[in-house]
């Protein structure tokens, strides 16, 4: 990659860290994606399960097609980086990358459109609502697969904590699978000075939460992988009223569909079993995620040789994460490989969806020029 284009790239990229948008909201950042692309020269299908982009590459007439992936969205986490590039959005931030990860697209985009050494179709996705809203499965249902008929998928997430630049291939399961939780507790709101008269779900709320917590430590093979994280508590609205309702949300997660049904049990029995100790009604609603992303054998190979013809450092080492990613739902529908890219050392409050996260702009060359790569390798690939 010429110091032009990563210059140029790192621009892209903090314009959009400036400019974050939330799931289902992406409509300035999926114009500037269409926008560089008409720059490109690259042609291109807008609206694709929502702001999702398509472009299209095609060099001489074979058959192959290969895609690479990038999402869009930011989350709704205050910035406190102080850089002057911070989010002029308050209460979002890309606390996750995903401005790197489509200026990466991009660059890998600028590389293919001038590379003559190749020949096929490589499709770019530009996917919006990541973070928990389906836009994979929304793509998938436009017909991203009918339309633009890809073998392979291939995509990359940045990594804090792994030596930027380094590129971390997993075989098997990369990263977990889970759902959203949510817990309504109902109880009966009434005097903080006369308790008896009241059903108190605040109380029931805070047995419930240490009690869920036996469900990985004591109903999950410890040999399994389960995390049951409980990340938000509302109730109440004055300090001297004991509160009629509480409600409660957090995440599961795990690599095993098996571990699925023992982690939905524990949680149902757990929950009734607090509803009829506290005299309270408890009614717990999962929404069940995509899926493991799991690198499929052939494809995780044809994303270390990329790897290495970039010059990039390969780790394959590395233990799968409990973080989940709706690069699964792709996975479900073709063959293809999902690979980590180091960030950089891991600073405090400077993790994945941290306030003080940033995109490292040095590595934007590497995922370029590795999802450049990977596409011509795989159309070469027999």
């Amino acid at each position: 990659m010429t110091p032009e284009l990563h210059q140029k790239l790192t621009q892209w990229r903090r314009h959009l860290h400036a400019h974050p948008e939330l799931s289902l909201q992406e409509r300035a950042t999926a114009a500037f994606v269409q926008d560089r692309l008409t720059e490109l020269g690259i042609p291109f299908v807008a609206g694709v399960g929502g702001h999702g982009i398509v472009a299209t590459l095609t060099r001489r007439h074979a058959m192959r097609r290969v895609g690479l992936r990038a999402d869009m969205d930011a989350l709704a986490i205050t910035e406190d980086t102080g850089l002057p590039y911070a989010s002029t959005t308050s209460g979002v931030m890309h606390a996750c990358g995903h401005d790197g990860h489509t200026a990466s697209l991009l660059g890998a985009a600028a590389l293919l459109a001038t590379d003559t050494d190749w020949s096929g179709t490589v499709d770019f996705i530009f996917q919006p609502a990541e973070e928990g809203f389906g836009g994979s499965r929304a793509m998938v249902a436009a017909g991203l697969f009918d339309r633009f008929p890809m073998e392979r998928v291939f995509g990359f997430h940045n990594w804090p904590g792994l030596a930027a630049g380094t590129i971390a291939v997993h075989d098997g399961v990369v990263m977990a699978s889970g759902g959203r939780i949510t817990i309504t507790i109902e109880g009966h709101a009434g005097h903080a000075g006369m308790p008896h008269l009241t059903r108190d779900p605040v109380v029931a709320a805070g047995h419930l939460i240490v009690a869920l917590q036996s469900i990985t430590s004591r109903s999950v093979d410890p040999l399994d992988t389960a995390v049951l994280s409980l990340c938000t508590i509302e109730g109440g609205t004055a300090p001297n009223q004991i509160a009629g309702r509480v409600t409660i949300r957090g995440t599961l997660r795990y690599h095993r569909d098996a571990v699925k049904d023992i982690i939905f049990d524990g949680i149902e029995r757990t929950c009734a079993g607090i509803a009829t100790s506290f005299g309270v009604k408890v009614t717990p609603e999962i929404v069940w995620g995509v899926g493991v992303v799991i690198n499929t054998p052939v494809e995780a190979e044809l994303a270390r040789i990329a790897a290495e013809k970039v010059q990039a450092p390969v780790r394959r080492d590395l233990a799968p994460s409990m973080a989940g990613e709706d690069f699964a739902f792709y996975l479900q529908q073709r063959p293809g490989a999902f690979v980590w890219i180091g960030n950089g050392p891991l600073r405090d409050g400077a993790e994945l969806h941290g306030p003080r996260y940033d995109f490292n702009d040095a590595i934007l060359p590497v995922a370029s020029s590795w999802m450049a790569e990977v596409a011509k390798t795989a159309l070469a690939s027999n």
